[in-house]
């Protein structure tokens, strides 16, 4: 049923524009709008988009003129460079918004609040070096910050500098003890080192993730089998089948029982449940042929398990000529 009432959108939006020609009429006399008075307007806006995402795009463009305008009228209002900053953040212009932030950080370096908020734009940027570096200010300010310094390690390790990363973590023992996100951090640092530390990290953050993560518990599978502990590792992926409810885009549930199945065939060769494991996942979808003819050149899996392999193959290819004439019909 139409409505002659306007919404509270469009009363907002009017309360602005009143509120905007209050001021310019206020200040007439007196001279130039004040600075302050254009960031108030400016913060309207940008509240006002905030809490419409249909026209966030229109109000948001309305806020950053008026912060312009007050950065125009005082040179010193950092306040609206900052929200300047968080328009661009919030509207996906990442390179944009750590110029703003950064521009703050040029009058005052030690702003906690800019190098944080410059540090992230430049992890959304891609520019982990920059980020690298501005992180780094931000522990010199404030070293007790575990939140940073895993945010700095996260850093760390996307650069592949995984020493480095686990060195930082270590200056924050209660994290690793309490802090989830922290623990399986660690755990990948030592991971990617080849450290066999990792098995006993992995362990203690499965102990305590709720909700625990696939991709975690998959790693943790990993380390298990390259240490040769095959029934350990044999558990793990089975959990993480279980934790994956539906497919990730980093993980697939078919990879985890393919996985599974590599493992059944390599730690019991005689036993028929690794074959079983194969054509299930298989069934399910998994088609890799690279990954499945790997199984014919390992030697810790018997001949009569990779003639099972090579049939399972050769299913997979016939089905996928059939599909292939199938769509050279339509």
């Amino acid at each position: 049923m139409n409505s002659t009432h306007p919404d509270k959108d469009c009363i907002f939006g009017f309360l602005v524009l009143t509120c905007a020609l209050l001021l310019f009429g206020s200040c007439a006399s007196r001279g130039a709008i004040k600075a302050e008075e254009y960031f108030s307007i400016g913060m309207a806006y940008y509240e006002l988009g905030q809490g419409n995402s249909s026209n966030r795009d229109r109000y948001f463009q309305e806020a950053e003129k008026w912060f312009n305008r007050a950065i125009a009228t005082d040179r010193t209002m950092t306040a609206s460079e900052y929200n300047l900053g968080r328009i661009a953040f919030e509207s996906g212009r990442y390179g944009v918004a750590a110029a703003h932030f950064e521009h703050i950080l040029d009058m005052d370096p030690e702003n906690l609040m800019a190098l944080k908020a410059a540090s992230y734009s430049r992890i959304k940027n891609g520019d982990l070096e920059k980020a690298e570096e501005l992180y780094g200010r931000v522990l010199a300010l404030v070293p007790e910050s575990a939140d940073d310094g895993y945010n700095y390690a996260l850093v760390l390790y996307a650069m592949q500098n995984y020493e480095q990363s686990e060195t930082v973590l270590n200056k924050y023992p209660y994290a690793l003890e309490e802090n989830q996100a922290s623990m399986l951090l660690y755990a990948r640092t030592q991971k990617a080192q080849g450290k066999t530390e990792a098995i006993d990290s992995y362990a203690k953050w499965a102990n305590v993730a709720n909700p625990v993560s696939p991709q975690g518990l998959y790693e943790y599978a990993l380390v298990l089998e390259d240490a040769g502990h095959y029934t350990r590792a044999l558990e793990q992926y089975a959990s993480a089948i279980s934790a994956l409810g539906n497919d990730m885009e980093e993980l697939k549930k078919t990879t985890l029982m393919f996985e599974e199945a590599r493992l059944y065939l390599i730690a019991d060769p005689e036993s028929s449940e690794g074959i079983m494991k194969l054509e299930a996942a298989v069934a399910e979808g998994f088609s890799d042929l690279e990954s499945i003819s790997t199984l014919l050149r390992d030697d810790r899996i018997t001949g009569g398990k990779k003639d099972e392999i090579r049939l399972i193959i050769s299913n997979i290819q016939d089905k996928n000529r059939e599909t292939a004439r199938e769509d050279s019909k339509t």
